[in-house]
């Protein structure tokens, strides 16, 4: 019998080498990509999968290596040339601008014009075709982008390099800001633009999605290539995850939970938001993990926000150790002892470009003054103490906090409340954008936590995540909640069902 070659790459980079300022980003990496395949791009924050991508973008300039498109040498000077040549990046902030319509979205830097005159019709024409190809009718032309949810913004992205003519898409965490049902729909959107002969070049931490959708992996680790076009169906999960990390990672939840539980701490009762949710009641002891399940939009995080006091309640009271907080005010509740470590750490929880040390100290500046002025060795010594106890790497205090991957990012902002001795931490997202090392000691920290006391309320898009962290579950539905009870009781078909019916058990 006869086997058929491969087929030839259609785009191929080898031994990519990329310098930045104090670190090698790339340090050899080899990766290609054959039409019409899924290629899943690996590795763990800092592997080098970012700046592969934009060297591909026509962002970064590599400085040394080449790389081939259509079988002939190639540069990629500028991202106007990787997308002449068909290669468009979706980044995992998505780049279209509210305010402007979708079809102006989407031809958004090459408009169709003629003798100077912009042709709006033609583009609502084409951008209907476009909609139609990538299974999404609904979403009109002359719609705000601001109107659209994740999902339809995402859709927009592609839509725009499809624009473009692109041959190969890269899509940096598509599935981020998606729920389960969302999720569904990109895949199916996905296995049709393969069909058609396009290339995706796909990155997720989420190892399921990679069984789900994958053709071919590359792994990534400290900008070098471990492991290139392995296929997924061959390649074990345990396997690659020593790949991305040089160790084997256990793929449980940080250990069990606390034998005995404590007092009860925070109280929540007829809790509302108006428009939002409402009577919102539960009750967490010292040493509980409760976890809040639901689809994006539910209501999970305005909940957490509330709690917090950034959001005033419109109805319902929050205690902690039988004190009432005051609604609407983040400091009281502060006081109180709840910290918070908001989804969206990047622009919500840290201060980009000041040091680590100053994020860690920022809710506890008080413990530090002294006569008026701020005792900055106390501070600091205090955050390298935690910098120490959490393993941030690299163990800098100095170094601005926009430079350290998601997962030690996401350490800072618990270095924070672990400084502050808060009792009750609400963690929204506690794991996103974290790759599989990271997310294995975060659990782990969850889990230490609470078997010291703390009371820890958690939002999760991951059903397995919070069936696997917390102690109880609440599961939300249209602001509503529709299940309470022991994780032991329910398992990911019975939290999926509620979600997704809204019916109350």
């Amino acid at each position: 019998m006869v086997t058929a070659d491969p087929p030839a790459p259609l785009l191929r980079v080898t031994n990519l080498i990329k310098h930045f300022p104090g670190a090698k980003a790339l340090d050899g990496v080899d990766f290609d990509v054959r039409a019409g395949e899924v290629h899943c791009l690996l590795g763990q924050n800092g592997a080098g999968k970012s700046t592969l991508i934009k060297v591909l973008a026509g962002a970064h300039q590599p400085d040394a290596g080449q790389l081939h498109w259509q079988g002939e040498l190639a540069t990629i000077p500028s991202p106007t040339t990787a997308l002449d040549l068909g290669i468009a990046t979706m980044y995992q902030e998505l780049d279209v601008v509210d305010g402007l319509t979708v079809a102006e979205n989407i031809y958004l830097g090459h408009e169709l014009s003629r003798g100077g005159l912009l042709r709006h019709a033609e583009a609502r024409t084409r951008t209907r075709d476009l909609l139609r190809r990538l299974g999404h009718p609904e979403i009109r032309p002359g719609q705000d982008v601001g109107s659209l949810s994740a999902a339809g913004k995402q859709i927009v992205s592609m839509a725009r390099a499809l624009s473009h003519d692109a041959k190969v898409i890269v899509m940096d965490e598509p599935s981020a800001v998606l729920d389960p049902e969302e999720v569904d729909k990109l895949f199916h959107v996905v296995d049709s633009l393969t069909a058609e002969g396009l290339s995706v070049i796909y990155i997720s931490h989420r190892l399921e999605e990679i069984r789900r959708i994958g053709d071919r992996i590359t792994v990534l680790k400290d900008g070098r290539t471990v492991a290139s076009g392995l296929a997924v169906a061959e390649t074990r999960t345990g396997d690659l995850i020593e790949m991305m990390t040089g160790r084997r990672v256990e793929s449980d939840f940080g250990g069990t939970g606390v034998e005995e539980v404590g007092e009860v701490v925070l109280e929540v009762a007829g809790l509302a938001l108006t428009d939002v949710f409402e009577d919102v009641s539960f009750e967490v002891r010292a040493g509980q993990i409760l976890g809040l399940a639901g689809l994006v939009g539910a209501g999970r995080s305005e909940i957490l926000e509330t709690l917090y006091g950034a959001r005033p309640a419109a109805a319902g009271t929050v205690r902690v150790h039988g004190r009432p907080v005051r609604p609407g005010s983040v400091a009281r509740a502060v006081h109180r002892g709840i910290g918070l470590a908001p989804e969206e750490r990047k622009s919500q929880g840290l201060l980009l470009d000041e040091p680590v040390y100053r994020n860690i100290t920022l809710s506890t500046f008080a413990r530090f003054a002294r006569g008026g002025f701020l005792d900055e060795r106390a501070e600091r010594r205090a955050a390298e103490e935690q910098i120490t106890a959490l393993h941030l790497a690299p163990a800098d205090p100095d170094r601005a906090i926009r430079t350290l991957s998601g997962g030690n990012q996401q350490k800072a902002m618990l270095a924070r409340w672990l400084v502050h001795g808060c009792e009750v931490l609400l963690l929204d997202e506690p794991t996103r954008g974290v790759d599989v090392g990271a997310r294995a000691e975060i659990y782990t920290l969850i889990r230490r936590l609470a078997r010291q006391g703390t009371t820890v309320v958690m939002v999760s898009s991951e059903i397995d995540e919070v069936l696997g962290l917390a102690d109880q579950v609440l599961v939300i539905a249209d602001g509503t909640v529709v299940h309470e009870g022991p994780t032991a009781e329910i398992d990911e078909h019975g939290v999926l069902d509620l979600i997704m019916e809204g019916t109350r058990i």
